[in-house]
């Protein structure tokens, strides 16, 4: 049954029809109570009331109608998250709700609209916050610990998200993955997590001349393992700065990680590093749309050849556009090599590349010696340095030259 077969019969209060309230958010028998409309929401929810230390936290399946109508005769509790999706008018229900509701208890509203009027109207009905659908776990602690936080939230900063991909097989995604990650380590003397998702064929760390272990896999069967010893022996140390989490699984064995269990993996080990990057396959990436929608940063990475260009086109359009907290990058790798696009046969198909690597014979032949030997070709370097500073917000020496032309000279 979906949520909309769920409402069939379910009778909404009359808004016009005076409701007393009968117990306060200290009377209340739950600290944080969520009515959701989706499963998939619900989920989340659930996981940020447990990560939040929320006591006695309910998640029901409901309207904010639904809402109104338990909670004025249960008791209002100290958090309060309700479900709009559906309502073409949701002030009158929020206005009603503010009525109705104690003083102390906290109202975050979920809906469907990405709407800055929607948002505003709904602060100024007196709502903490509003999300739009898909949520995110990370955002949505943030946002209950900063209005309050349950009985053991502490906020925390987390680190910058990263995700690295190739728009198809051969590109050089995951070169590009391990130097970056080496370079923000070892150069920029930063706290790095690296994370290669192909647990079948993946070749971070062969790359990067560690063994991978089973902490990955672990890490994805079973999030809630996570822990400070888990970091400390599940996490392999490439450097002293720069851990890997990675995994060779036999051919045979069937992984099948969700998107869920990512997710709160990526939630967990965001606040002990400064840069989570993310050696994604494409295939894998397909399926996790609310990952790939996480605040981030997506490097989309091509080759410049004919049908590499066509999927960077096609992957900008089902990302869809750059937000304040969202960012798509194309790093066009092997920039001249034999049979790729000329520079204006590329921008008739897609805008310029945000960084590029040049071809360069000594990156190939040092590709098979790993990272520690293709980190020390020049064009590698260059393009980790301009990679690193878009990353992290900083400025390169200033160039007046046109940026098409800076990419592709």
């Amino acid at each position: 049954m979906d949520a909309q077969d769920a409402l069939v019969g379910l009778a909404a209060p009359d808004l016009d029809t005076p409701i007393k309230r009968t117990s306060s958010a200290a009377d209340s028998a739950s600290a944080a109570t969520a009515y959701l409309l989706d499963a998939d929401s619900e989920g989340v929810v659930r996981h940020s009331f447990a990560d939040l230390g929320f006591s006695e936290a309910r998640v029901r399946h409901g309207s904010i109608d639904n809402a109104i109508d338990e909670l004025v005769h249960r008791g209002w509790p100290r958090f309060l998250i309700v479900d709009i999706s559906g309502i073409e008018d949701p002030l009158p229900h929020i206005n009603r709700l503010a009525e109705i509701s104690d003083p102390e208890t906290e109202v975050v509203v979920i809906g469907e609209r990405n709407d800055i009027v929607l948002y505003r109207d709904l602060k100024a009905a007196g709502v903490a916050e509003y999300f739009y659908k898909p949520l995110i776990a990370n955002l949505l602690n943030r946002a209950l610990a900063g209005i309050g936080g349950g009985e053991s939230a502490r906020p925390s900063r987390g680190g910058k998200l990263v995700f690295v991909v190739g728009v198809r097989g051969g590109v050089g995604a995951t070169t590009i993955a391990t130097n970056l990650a080496w370079y923000f380590a070892e150069v920029r003397q930063r706290r790095v997590l690296l994370l290669d998702l192909d647990l079948h064929t993946g070749d971070a760390a062969l790359q990067l001349d560690v063994q991978p272990g089973y902490g990955l896999r672990e890490a994805l069967d079973d999030p809630r393992r996570i822990d400070e010893l888990f970091l400390e022996r599940g996490v392999v140390s490439v450097t002293s700065r720069l851990g890997l989490l990675a995994g060779l699984e036999p051919l045979s064995a069937h992984v099948g990680s969700s998107e869920e269990a990512l997710l709160q993996l990526l939630q967990k080990v965001l606040v002990h590093f400064r840069f989570v990057l993310i050696d994604l396959p494409g295939d894998i990436a397909l399926s996790f749309p609310t990952v790939l929608h996480l605040p981030s940063t997506l490097l989309l990475v091509s080759d410049g050849s004919l049908s590499a260009t066509r999927e960077v086109a096609r992957w900008q359009e089902f990302i869809g556009p750059n937000t304040p907290d969202r960012a798509v990058l194309h790093v066009l790798n092997k920039k001249g090599a034999e049979g790729a696009l000329p520079a204006p046969e590329m921008l008739r198909v897609i805008p310029a590349p945000s960084a590029a690597i040049r071809w360069d014979r000594e990156i190939m032949s040092a590709a098979a010696l790993g990272t520690k030997a293709v980190h020390k070709c020049g064009a590698m370097r260059h393009g980790m340095a301009e990679l690193s500073r878009q990353l992290s917000g900083n400025v390169a020496e200033k160039d007046d030259r046109p940026f098409w032309k800076r990419i592709f000279a």
